[in-house]
């Protein structure tokens, strides 16, 4: 991987309280202050609103937690964003998801251990990847497993991480240190 576009900012760069965010979140990740908090701290207004709507989608969202990081997986897979799959396999392990349902992530969901429930959310999230919209077939699957508000939440969700990788691809953020 190339050098860093922006380098994660330091105390002068992201201010006070984005950095004592930062540390925070590494205490929480056992990573050294996670790159993609003191990289996109660089822009605080634009931090926080960011923040505050990821935050609503996970951890505060209506699927159970194993399940949103599954989907985040699966996106970060699917987009090859290794920070972002990396950042995230810690914090699917803390909710709940083994190594053989992370590893599964990266392979055919049709092989993997997953429930029916499971099986739509992914194939949902990968002809959203893919195609950028479901058709109505996919669609209807996923209504018969969900709520109208957490199917929102589920393109959303994955709408987000798919911007998210880019984002993070595009400024060639590097892994976190481990503490």
């Amino acid at each position: 991987m190339s050098e860093p576009r922006i380098p994660p900012g330091g105390l002068r760069d992201t201010g006070p309280v984005i950095w004592a965010f930062s540390r925070i979140a590494g205490r929480v990740t056992g990573t050294k202050p996670p790159h993609i908090f003191t990289t996109l701290g660089h822009h605080h207004g634009l931090f926080w609103g960011w923040l505050h709507f990821a935050g609503k989608l996970m951890p505060g969202g209506t699927l159970p937690r194993y399940q949103s990081e599954m989907l985040i997986l699966r996106v970060a897979h699917l987009r090859r964003c290794d920070y972002e799959f990396e950042h995230h396999r810690r914090l699917g392990r803390r909710a709940g998801l083994t190594t053989e349902r992370i590893e599964a992530l990266r392979g055919d969901i049709a092989d993997g251990p997953w429930n029916e429930r499971e099986r739509v959310l992914l194939a949902t999230a990968d002809a959203l990847v893919t195609n950028r919209d479901l058709d109505d077939e996919q669609w209807a699957a996923l209504r018969r497993e969900v709520s109208q508000e957490s199917a929102i939440e589920v393109l959303m969700l994955i709408g987000h991480y798919d911007m998210l990788a880019t984002t993070l691809m595009t400024l060639r953020v590097q892994p976190d240190e481990a503490r």
